[in-house]
């Protein structure tokens, strides 16, 4: 039984390390590193790591150090880009939504999420006893919600 145990546990860290992998920045092709520093020239805090057929580059901007995940094709087209954002920067439509929905709910961890033109936002809402992680498009509209 412990043997199995062993077993398992050495698969399960096998497939991850095999599902992404950490990578130095000397290792990503130049295509997408220019077109990662173009877009984003004071980034810090980089990290890099290869994820299927993609890169991914986690990183941090600006006087807060506001969160960013981004990822890259292999020809260098941005993908994906999560960013860390206030309160301030949602939208009127989902502030209303949230008012409406999640009235005493409290705003934490907001990421403005960007992929093939279209944003949606991924919202940590609390009170003194749920936790919710709710998905907005741009209108308000409420497209995933789940407890936390």
């Amino acid at each position: 039984m412990k043997n199995l145990i062993l077993t398992i546990s050495i698969l399960g860290l096998s497939l991850t390390t095999i599902s992404a992998q950490d990578i130095h920045q000397n290792e990503v092709p130049s295509v997408i590193l220019n077109s990662f520093q173009k877009s984003f020239p004071k980034a810090s805090d980089i990290d890099w790591e290869i994820k299927g057929n993609l890169y991914e580059v986690e990183f941090e901007t600006g006087f807060l150090g506001d969160d960013h995940k981004v990822l890259y094709s292999r020809d260098g087209k941005l993908v994906r880009h999560e960013e860390e954002i206030s309160k301030s920067n949602l939208p009127k439509t989902v502030l209303v939504s949230i008012k409406k929905s999640f009235p005493g709910y409290r705003t934490d961890d907001i990421k403005k999420i960007t992929e093939g033109g279209k944003v949606i936002y991924k919202i940590e809402l609390k009170n003194y006893s749920q936790e919710w992680k709710v998905i907005f498009d741009t209108q308000g509209r409420i497209l995933q919600k789940i407890a936390d």
